[in-house]
């Protein structure tokens, strides 16, 4: 296109740049901005090829915009804006206006343009700031314009000179004359210029003289400062044509000046004219002057007389020291060795100016005080560069008791010395750098002064042991400065921070101090300017703060804020500095928290490029690093030396050094305490931006990732450690970084992406443990205020609407700690969703942190913990603690799933839904899956009847769809938690709540679902984990089937019928994968009636499948017709058949022994087609690889032994890998249940000795210390006492029965109660009698005891099944030094026994 129709394509570019303006668009945003930018961007390159294009459709825009009528201060600032892009855009692009612009060209752009921008510069409001940047910015356009077209402009200047000369009035329209202060000049438009003035001077009013006296001013420093080498040549080689026109304007403007009043108006003017006659300016300084020039030596005498104050008039005085300071100015742009005449009589005035213009007694004022000021800074600069050794007037500027305003003269004067330095004999800037120490002086006063006025806190808290240094000015203020005060603070405060910008050196140098003074000198600057970056009362002081700090952690600035120790006190000032912003920026204190994080990415690349270069430092100074223990399963810090902590503590004394040989490392004083704290502050910075709104605030915090990344490669490089002890998830972090080059996509794509990445971090660290629960707390605010709207906000008022307008708007966390929130701003609600996939996707991470910190605690079943894998009820006993955050915060997810607010209820369900289910990190899956379970459970009252209500039904189908989602999503590390926690009762539950729900459209869908849900469970089968898998899937099958033809046939409405019959689609292929190698188990039945009831089972199962088949069959031969509908319900019917017959299969495979029989008659079935379906299903079993040989009678017995021989396999060495396999896997509350079936199992092949050495020897290594052995919940203790229990009871009976028999039966214990405790005795009476019998019983007791010992005879007595634990357990206990124990006596073993 651009090819073919230019002129369409360039319409088409200015038409959107038109649309995008915000007068059209509204306010902007980031991407707004960026878009117009890039529009900007494309007509400015546009225009290099098409310029004519280009120029008519900006100058068509301008007009329309001019002409809009707007109302409202929004509308207004909008219009203002676009009418800035606007001129900024015409500006560049006549900037680089092509030289071959035709003639046609020239004349539109006068016709077209120049009026436009002439409207700006005449319409001027004073005191209007947004006119004032509009006349700036036309000023510029007329300035790119005139550089090309200066005939045009020129013409229309000749030609209202000429209109003027003939013009009566006195009150005539003089502001195209004034359009000579902008346009371009050079010399020889210069000259034009001056013999147009001189031409039509004196036929001009007073008005249009005046005019003219004024613009020709401006227009000679337009030459000069724009082409300084033509005015220099002017004194090196004498032009005479410009001589000429100067002296004769001269003597005009002298004949103009009648009255003092008209001389103080044109003496300005007439100096700069005698500055453009170098020749003239040589004769008049002679002694004898020619006639003709006796005016030019009157004009300086009266210029002298008037400066000393000898002329009785002051505005005299005031206009002869413009009319010095035009001449001093004009001096500078002269090299002395070209005109030294000149410089003398600069000499003969500078001292009378600077007492007149610089005495404290007596400011100078003529009641414009910025035009005084300018004055000033006109005659301070020009003096420097006239003699810059000469800086006594520095001095009095500098003077604590001087005005504000000499302050601010000097301040901006430096300024103008560092930036403005065109000409080689100019002086440097270092001539001042000894008053440092008076200049940083003035900035911590004032900065105090400033935030004092504005109500601020002067020193930064941070915690105790965060605080900057406290070097901040000792004056005392006896009362709070006013608001002029402040405002005049402000601006001076504005000029000393972009002096610190313009060049850092002028206050970081400390001539003749000492290390640790010029540290305190260079903390205190950097304190005052970060004080001033949250400042959102002062924007333009904080962002030009910002960007002083940016210089100043530039490599040279660096290196000056203590060359003695450049390393220590670049980590401590600047973490200090970072540590600051980071905490201002997660506490959200900061409105342009974008534009912040944007510079910190900055300071980040400055901080790697200062330890890059200082990477091979000397290490001697620092002995420690900072350092992250990843070796093992947590990620902890490494401790530090106590003596070394305390030496890099913040406040203490820095160590000096001299060169090299005394600085540490890059790494070394990275691991003091504000170090660690700052590193840590800024990763809880980065993972908190990655939920905001703002894209550009997302990617500009990944970006960020790198950099901490590189400066930990830095490191490692240096100290020879890996990577991952500095950052132990860079891997991630580096992902980060690459994403943020690469996302183009939109806000929904980038947070998905976002939290992919946050569930890959692996290692629980300080900074992301922070992060979460700070965006817990803010989230759990901000849920409260979504839930509580409107009621917050009307009871708020109108203040709090307000703050919230214009605050809140634009970030929800700004009133996170109190306040109203507004929903119809979407940015409010996306950020709460953003920061809920935040917390789903991290929450693993957390969780793995408090497991691991609780870990110590933790009492395994069997073995080591780095040798077993966490059971599902150790899991659930470690992270299922309802105190965590991250169990507060699944349980406020799992009530946000029933949240009916009745604006964003739906949202909320919704995105709970969303991202529980397919965002949610894995390793919080056993404590999801618990929590849901424990709520389904409570559906049901204690009879176990179903709680039917509306808010049970929606929490279950929201469960099914975050459960069907979480199974689905297949995210990386699922596999490994999803087996930590059983699902099987929730299941259940679900089922048992759905079955209820009757036959309505919203039930039969939840039914489906959780049919779906089920397929996808059994798809995920070998990751998760069941107790009694094929119990329950028995059971599912039982309950599911019921679903199958329960209302299909019985519906009348077309599309209900198609809903149930996908309710039997989805029901069928869910059986089919519960059927998968299912054998049936009847809930009733033993031996023959097993097989009996298995039989009938299957035969129900197999008729339902044929019945379905056949209903398919009728409804297909029914169908008729040809409709669109009809052929779906076809399609429906086919793969409905088609899971039947999978189902059938899939019930035969498993079940051949009970289902053959029932089976096999239907291949000789009369119906073809029930022969047909016979034979397909017969075929796919025998596919399947089917084993016929459980059709024999034995199989039930045969498959019990050969699980019992696997069970009691035995090794080589004795060992019993799959007995110890189930000790260590199985939970604790199994055990007593697992004993005994290992117990009889063992017994039954004789090998209970086996069993018991190899539990107890495991025991005997666990143990710490020989009082523990046997003594905790463990499975050996377990078995051995099975073991007594059930082989040793007749032993016991024996033993105990004739000395109970005789307490019981004697007659005098009869009427005795053996009961200690009064509130269990029958008669609720325990005398002291009953106490003394029962005492008396007792010691009957020993004395029977005592009297049959435990002898070998006795113990030969004992089942030989109690012997061999009695055994193996004294065995064991007598082989203590096998075990490090000390050793035992066989005594103690028998009484151990006994």
């Amino acid at each position: 296109m651009a090819a073919h129709k230019p002129v369409e394509w360039v319409q088409a570019v200015v038409n959107r740049f038109d649309e995008q303006l915000p007068i059209k668009a509204g306010q902007q945003n980031t991407h707004t901005k960026v878009s117009t930018e890039h529009n900007k961007e494309c007509l400015i390159n546009i225009s290099k090829y098409k310029f004519s294009l280009v120029i008519s459709g900006l100058t068509n825009i301008l007009k329309n915009v001019n002409n809009m009528r707007i109302f409202g201060e929004t509308a207004e600032k909008n219009l203002y804006l676009s009418q800035l892009i606007i001129l900024d855009t015409l500006e560049k692009c006549l900037a680089g206006q092509p030289k071959d612009t035709m003639r046609l060209d020239e004349t539109m752009l006068v016709k077209q343009l120049l009026p436009e921008i002439c409207h700006f510069i005449h319409t001027y409001r004073e005191g209007n700031q947004h006119a004032a940047e509009l006349r700036n910015s036309a000023s510029g356009v007329l300035f790119s314009l005139s550089c090309n077209n200066f005939n045009a402009v020129f013409s229309r200047i000749s030609t209202r000179l000429q209109e003027l000369t003939v013009c009566s009035e006195d009150n005539a329209d003089v502001h195209d004359i004034e359009l000579l202060q902008y346009i371009s000049v050079d010399c020889s438009k210069l000259k034009r210029l001056l013999q147009e003035t001189v031409f039509k001077f004196k036929a001009l009013k007073k008005v249009a003289q005046l005019a003219v006296i004024n613009s020709l001013e401006k227009a000679f420093w337009n030459w000069v400062e724009n082409y300084p080498d033509e005015f220099t040549k002017l004194y090196q080689t004498p032009q005479t044509d410009m001589a000429d026109c100067a002296e004769k304007l001269f003597d005009l403007v002298d004949g103009f000046a009648e009255s003092t009043k008209r001389k103080a108006a044109v003496w300005p003017l007439q100096i700069i004219l005698l500055v453009l006659c170098p020749e003239i300016i040589q004769d008049i300084a002679k002694d004898v002057v020619e006639e003709t020039k006796m005016n030019k030596k009157l004009f300086l005498d009266n210029l002298r007389k008037a400066l000393a104050g000898h002329s009785g008039s002051r505005q005299l005085t005031e206009s002869a020291a413009i009319a010095c300071v035009k001449l001093c100015k004009a001096s500078t742009y002269i090299n002395w060795e070209d005109n030294s005449v000149i410089f003398l009589l600069v000499q003969s005035m500078v001292v009378d100016l600077k007492n007149l213009l610089f005495n404290p007694s007596k400011p100078f004022s003529r009641g414009n005080q910025n035009a005084d000021v300018d004055l000033m800074i006109d005659c301070l600069v020009s003096c420097f560069r006239i003699n810059p050794h000469n800086n006594q007037h520095f001095k009095i500027c500098l003077a604590q008791n001087s005005p504000s305003t000499f302050h601010y003269v000097l301040v901006n004067s430096l300024h103008r010395i560092i930036t403005n330095s065109a000409l080689d004999w100019w002086p440097k800037i270092d001539a001042v750098y000894c008053h440092s120490m008076e200049l940083r002086s003035m900035f911590s006063e004032t900065l105090h002064k400033a935030i004092q006025g504005c109500g601020a806190h002067q020193a930064i808290r941070m915690t105790p042991s965060l605080t900057f240094k406290e070097k901040m000015t000792s004056l005392k203020f006896k009362e709070k400065p006013t608001d002029l005060e402040t405002r005049s603070y402000k601006f001076l405060l504005l000029s000393l921070v972009k002096l610190i910008h313009a060049d850092p050196k002028l206050l970081l140098c400390n001539p003749r101090k000492q290390g640790p003074e010029t540290q305190g000198s260079t903390a205190e600057l950097i304190t005052g300017l970060v004080q001033l970056v949250p400042q959102s009362s002062m924007p333009d002081i904080a962002q030009e703060a910002m960007e002083a700090l940016l210089v100043l952690h530039q490599l040279d600035s660096i290196d000056l804020w203590n060359p003695d120790a450049p390393i220590e006190t670049f980590w401590e000032i600047s973490s200090q500095m970072l540590f600051y912003i980071c905490k201002k920026l997660t506490s959200h204190q900061m409105l342009s928290s974008t534009e912040i994080l944007k510079w910190l990415r900055e300071i980040l690349i400055c901080r790697n490029k200062f330890l890059l270069k200082n990477k091979q430092s000397d290490r001697s100074s620092c002995h420690f690093l900072f350092l992250y223990d990843v070796s093992g399963g947590g990620t902890s810090q490494i401790s530090l030396d106590h003596e070394e902590m305390i030496r890099c503590a913040p406040g203490a004394t820095l160590r000096k050094g001299k060169g090299n040989s005394s600085m540490e490392s890059t790494a070394g004083c990275s691991g003091t305490p504000i170090c660690r704290q700052a590193q840590t502050k800024l990763e809880v910075a980065l993972y908190m931006f990655l939920w905001s709104p703002d894209i550009e605030a997302v990617l500009v915090a990944m970006s960020c990732f790198r950099h901490l990344c590189e400066e930990a490669d830095i490191r490692c490089g240096v100290d020879e450690v890996s990577v991952h002890n500095f950052l132990p998830n860079y891997n991630t972090f580096m992902e980060f970084a690459s994403v943020s080059n690469m996302m183009s996509t939109g806000r929904a794509a980038l947070q998905k992406r976002v939290m992919a990445l946050l569930r890959r971090i692996e290692h629980p660290t300080a900074g992301n443990t922070e992060a979460w629960e700070d965006t817990h707390a803010k989230w759990e605010q901000a849920t409260k205020l979504i839930l509580n709207y409107p009621k917050t906000k009307m009871e708020d008022g109108q203040v709090t609407e307000s703050l919230h307008k214009t605050i809140v708007k634009r970030r929800m966390s700004h009133v996170s700690g109190g306040g109203s929130i507004d929903l119809s701003d979407t940015d409010s609600l996306q950020e709460w969703i953003n920061m809920t996939g935040f917390l789903c996707a991290l929450g693993g991470v957390c969780l793995q942190h408090r497991s691991n910190a609780g870990l110590a605690t933790y009492s395994p079943p069997m073995g080591p913990v780095n040798e077993r894998k966490g059971s599902m009820i150790s899991m659930v006993s470690t992270e299922g603690n309802a105190e965590t955050p991250v169990s507060k915060f699944i349980d406020r997810l799992l009530t946000l799933m029933v949240c009916n607010h009745e604006k964003v209820g739906l949202q909320i369900r919704t995105n709970i839904k969303d991202l529980v289910g397919l965002e949610l990190s894995p390793a919080l899956y056993p404590m999801l899956f618990n929590k849901l379970k424990n709520t389904i459970s409570k559906f049901f009252d204690s009879q176990g009847q179903v709680l039917l209500t509306e808010t049970n039904t929606q929490f279950v189908e929201q469960t099914i769809a975050i459960m069907k989602n979480l199974l689905d999503n297949h995210t990386e590390g699922s596999s490994e938690h999803l087996g930590q926690a059983s699902i099987e009762t929730m299941m259940l539950n679900l089922v048992r709540y759905v079955r209820v729900l009757g036959n309505l459209v919203h039930a039969i869908q939840i039914k489906t679902k959780l049919c779906q849900l089920v397929e996808v469970m059994m798809e995920r089968r070998d990751d998760l984990s069941f107790c009694q898998e094929m119990k329950f899937r028995n059971k599912m099958v039982e309950y599911l089937t019921d679903w199958v033809m329960g209302t299909s046939n019985q519906a009348t409405d077309e599309d209900v019928k198609c809903l149930t019959r996908d309710l039997d689609q989805a029901s069928m292929e869910a059986v089919v994968s519960l059927l998968a190698g299912l054998p049936l188990q009847p809930e009733e039945g033993d031996g023959v009636e097993l097989m009996e009831a298995k039989s009938q089972l299957f035969l129900k199962y197999f008729t339902l499948f044929m019945n379905l088949l056949n209903d398919c069959s009728e409804v297909e031969d029914e169908s008729a017709q040809t409709g669109g509908r009809k052929r779906g319900m076809s399609r429906r019917l086919a793969s409905l058949r088609h899971c039947t017959v999978l189902a059938m299969s899939n019930l035969l495979n498993a079940n051949v022994d009970s289902g053959l029989m029932h089976s096999i008659g239907l291949g000789y079935h009369k119906d073809l087609q029930t022969r047909a379906t016979f034979m397909e299903v017969l075929t796919k079993i025998l596919q399947q690889g089917t084993e016929f040989d459980t059709l024999a009678e034995t199989v039930l017995a045969d498959r019990f032994e050969r699980l019992v021989e696997l069970v009691t396999m035995m090794g080589d060495q004795g060992e019993l890998p799959i007995a110890m396999a189930l000790a260590n896997v199985v939970p604790c509350s199994q055990w007593d249940e697992l004993a005994r079936v290992l117990v009889t199992l063992f017994d039954s092949r004789h090998l209970l000795y086996q069993l018991l050495w190899n539990m107890f020897s495991k025991e005997v290594e666990l143990a710490d210390s020989m009082q523990t052995l046997f003594r905790g919940n463990s499975l050996a203790s377990k078995i051995m006492t099975f073991c007594f229990k059930v082989y040793g009871a007749t032993y016991l009976q024996k033993l105990l029965e004739p000395l109970l028999r005789t307490v019981i039966t004697s007659s005098e214990w009869q009427h005795v109660s053996f009961e200690v405790d009064p509130t269990r005795s029958i008669n609720c009476i325990c005398s002291p009698y009953t106490q003394g019998e029962l005492y008396r019983a007792v010691q009957h007791s020993e004395m029977s005891f005592a009297a049959c010992p435990l002898s070998p005879e006795r113990v030969r007595k004992i089942e030989s099944s109690c012997r061999t634990s009695s055994t193996c357990y004294f065995r064991l206990l007598c082989r203590p030094l096998m075990w490090g124990f000390p050793v035992v006596p066989e005594s103690i073993c028998f009484r151990s026994l006994n």
